[in-house]
């Protein structure tokens, strides 16, 4: 079926059951970024293939909502589906329960997967629409009705990640997480986020593409841990040491009826955020609930010793195959046919190299020319291109390794440039070198460095519409919570202050459509530096290892302070990659690391 005839099904059954409206959301059961197959029901019925985005139908209008890193891609892949791309944030663009809350009847039904919304989106949904009464059905998946060729839910087998990788057994884990849910006065947590389960429990899966996670919930208290998953993803000897650890397993589906039996007068820690509407309503009324962020995002973000010891690690292997690979693109590109997808196959190559590595980190990010402007553009059949001796390609790529997980942008040069892209080559780098080399007091949140990063550009009139930065988990979800650079002041955007441990992103760019993307990204980590009388002063510690290609740097318009860090930088990958390379790429390595001036 084409677009036009799925959203044709869809209303027609949503006249049988007599909804106004029917939302699809990106998600799965679990809050999840990223989903597996048989969770991608909003790109099935719109077409577009995006990680963030919601779906709305109404008899008459469909909207698609999705944030700035996918304007420009939702746009050209909506193209002929009669649903409308509603730019979430942008000026006039209306938030999901305003637009419902203003095109809905009184006593009109909103219907949707409950097992698909969070807790708190039906809450805002409600707040918006009770004026008008508006009631919700949560028990009907539709599109599931209308999608005959449905993938099966993935149950791929589970591992381990030994605690020389890890840094804690589950058991310390557990008995940490239950002294904060003391803390708390929480009898039991529900966690429904697949990225704190696989972390409390030491345990990797592969039921999400590049996410090395698996499908499942758990029910924790003072004196039990239930883990309800597939069991056939479960060997006998993992499930013997879950036993060992006072785990038991029951079956995936069986988490709402736990919920169910909990007795009277006990009180559950629920993330609104992260436990879905139909998990939430299965809580017996007598049971008082705290909605808080999970206690398992903080723990899970906050590397331990160990963790942060074999992330550096991870990044130097890191290095080592991304610099080979940039060396390689620049002295092959127009002796022999390149194109996006064959670069992201040979970088992969290069990183699987490497030992200890598992996978990318997230689909590569390969963007040459007017394609580095499509934030997070992906390659297919239909829009490769053959990379060309000119402009810059744009190389955003990630892996995950036995020590840990990364995620590095480079802009690379192919030919000669034009002196405009010279100078926004200069100023993203300004930006990203100023955020790096920020000193704080403990307490700082994301939000508030942000701006160190947007000044350069903002000087010029210009600006990139996402986020400066987001967290990395460790062989877990390349973008994790709570630390992330955002100006957005919306209260509803949590964030947390940053601590010693926490892996984020630095990433500014800009982006000029038609025309070439440039982004510089490393991952940086929370350290604690002096403590004096005005505090605890913290900075951060750069983890990516890979050179920035300097033949697109105007040091007319660069600081010398500024130089003075790049500089360092250069030389601190030169110490820690160069013993891995040899010959001409050591050589090129030496060229492209040696000290800039003004």
């Amino acid at each position: 079926m084409t677009v036009v005839e799925k959203l044709e099904a869809l209303r027609s059954l949503m006249n049988e059951k007599n909804m106004a409206a029917y939302i699809v959301p990106a998600d799965d059961f679990h809050g999840s970024e990223y989903v597996g197959d048989y969770f991608k029901a909003r790109e099935y019925m719109s077409g577009f293939t995006g990680s963030a985005g919601t779906l709305v139908v109404l008899p008459d209008r469909a909207c698609l909502w999705t944030d700035g890193r996918y304007f420009l891609q939702a746009d050209a892949q909506l193209q002929g589906s009669t649903i409308e791309l509603m730019k979430a944030g942008q000026p006039g663009v209306p938030e999901i329960a305003d637009f419902l809350a203003d095109s809905l009847k009184e006593n009109d039904c909103i219907g949707f997967d409950g097992r698909t919304v969070t807790s708190h989106f039906v809450q805002e949904l409600s707040k918006k629409t009770d004026v008008k009464k508006i009631s919700f059905s949560g028990e009907e998946d539709l599109v599931g009705m209308i999608w005959k060729e449905r993938p099966q839910m993935s149950m791929e087998p589970v591992w381990e990640l030994d605690v020389k990788y890890a840094g804690m057994t589950r058991e310390e884990k557990l008995a940490s997480l239950r002294e904060r849910m003391k803390e708390e006065k929480a009898d039991v947590i529900i966690l429904a986020a697949l990225d704190e389960i696989a972390w409390l429990l030491n345990l990797r899966g592969n039921d999400v593409k590049c996410t090395p996670v698996f499908l499942a919930y758990m029910v924790i208290d003072q004196n039990r841990a239930v883990l309800c998953a597939h069991e056939e993803i479960l060997s006998e000897d993992i499930r013997k040491k879950l036993s060992d650890a006072g785990i038991e397993v029951m079956p995936y589906e069986g988490a709402a009826q736990i919920l169910k039996e909990l007795s009277e007068g006990k009180t559950i820690l629920a993330d609104g955020d992260k436990v879905n509407y139909q998990l939430v309503k299965s809580i017996p009324e007598n049971v008082a609930q705290k909605d808080i962020q999970s206690p398992v995002m903080l723990m899970k973000a906050v590397k331990n010793p160990r963790e942060m010891e074999n992330i550096r690690n991870a990044h130097i292997k890191d290095g080592v195959a991304v610099t080979r690979f940039i060396y390689w693109l620049k002295n092959n590109a127009g002796k022999e046919k390149i194109t996006e997808i064959s670069a992201a196959e040979k970088l992969e190559a290069f990183r699987a190299q490497q030992e200890g590595f598992i996978g990318p980190s997230f689909q590569s990010i390969i963007g040459y020319g007017a394609h580095g402007a499509i934030i997070h553009y992906a390659a297919t059949e239909e829009t490769n291109v053959q990379i060309e001796e000119k402009s810059f390609c744009l190389a955003d790529t990630g892996g995950h390794y036995l020590e840990g997980t990364t995620d590095v942008t480079r802009t690379i040069v192919m030919g000669e440039l034009t002196d405009e892209e010279r100078k926004m080559y200069t100023l993203v780098l300004r930006g990203h070198l100023n955020l790096g080399a920020a000193k704080f007091v403990y307490g700082v949140c994301g939000p508030n460095l942000d701006s160190i990063a947007r000044e350069p550009l903002w000087e010029y009139g210009l600006d990139y519409n996402h986020g400066t930065g987001h967290g990395v988990g460790h062989i877990l979800s390349v973008h994790e919570g709570p630390q992330r650079f955002h100006w957005n002041a919306n209260p509803a955007a949590k964030s947390a202050a940053l601590e010693e441990g926490m892996v984020i992103s630095d990433e500014p760019g800009v982006y000029l459509a038609g025309k070439f993307g440039i982004r510089h990204e490393n991952l940086v980590l929370c350290r604690k530096g002096e403590k004096n009388e005005y505090g605890q002063f913290m900075y951060f510690e750069e983890l990516t290892m890979v050179p920035f290609d300097t033949e697109a740097i105007d040091v007319s318009l660069i600081t010398e302070k500024e130089l003075a860090h790049l500089n360092a930088y250069h030389q601190k990958v030169y110490y820690a990659i160069s013993p891995y390379l040899e010959g001409e790429e050591l050589e090129w390595l030496k060229k492209v690391t040696r000290p800039l001036t003004k």
